[in-house]
């Protein structure tokens, strides 16, 4: 599954075209390497998305083609999410 339709398939970002626009900016990595939007993910993965003073660092589980709010948050399991100081 493309990268950006995983992002909002999953939630993580509300709209697809946000998605491509973050990942096309180099602020998601897949398992430590900067991606694209057209990149694939598969269940393993670990996905590092960069939203401006948080870092959120995601494992991939499942995908699905289309979920609902109940089923979005088993696609993945949050790793760790941190916050960094922009004024560094």
């Amino acid at each position: 599954m493309r990268l950006d339709k995983f992002l909002k398939v999953s939630r993580l970002i509300k709209r697809r075209t946000v998605a491509k626009e973050v990942a096309d900016q180099g602020r998601i990595e897949i398992n430590g390497q900067t991606a694209k939007s057209s990149s694939q993910v598969k269940p393993g993965d670990d996905l590092l998305i960069k939203f401006g003073n948080r870092h959120l660092q995601v494992r991939v589980l499942e995908l699905l083609a289309s979920s609902k709010k109940e089923d979005a948050a088993k696609m993945y399991e949050v790793i760790r999410e941190k916050f960094v100081n922009q004024a560094d």
